[in-house]
């Protein structure tokens, strides 16, 4: 696997669902786990304090650069060749990532 930086960009939550579905108590919660402007840098394998189920989440993204894809050219939707903003799968509590090849 290739080298990767990505970022926390954003933490967002789904009051709506949250009272809906979940336990009382965590309708107005964010991710614990990840924090806005927070950097990981992967290179190879999971980043020590990364979410292994956003890790889960965002692997398609990493395979796809490493396989020499990009989100501009080949996709049509990115800026940058080296760039994607991907995200979670939490519906509750998502976390927004911009991936960058390195």
């Amino acid at each position: 696997m290739g080298k990767f930086k990505i970022t926390v960009i954003r933490k967002m939550s789904n009051p709506d669902f949250a009272g809906e579905y979940c336990m009382k108590g965590e309708a107005e919660k964010l991710c614990p786990l990840m924090t806005e402007g927070k950097e990981f840098i992967a290179e190879g394998r999971q980043p020590e304090g990364f979410c292994s189920w956003a890790w889960d989440d965002i692997g398609k993204y990493l395979t796809a650069f490493d396989a020499g894809g990009n989100f501009a050219e080949s996709m049509g939707w990115m800026k940058d060749r080296n760039t994607v903003i991907a995200c979670c799968t939490d519906g509750i509590r998502p976390v927004v990532f911009k991936i960058q090849k390195m």
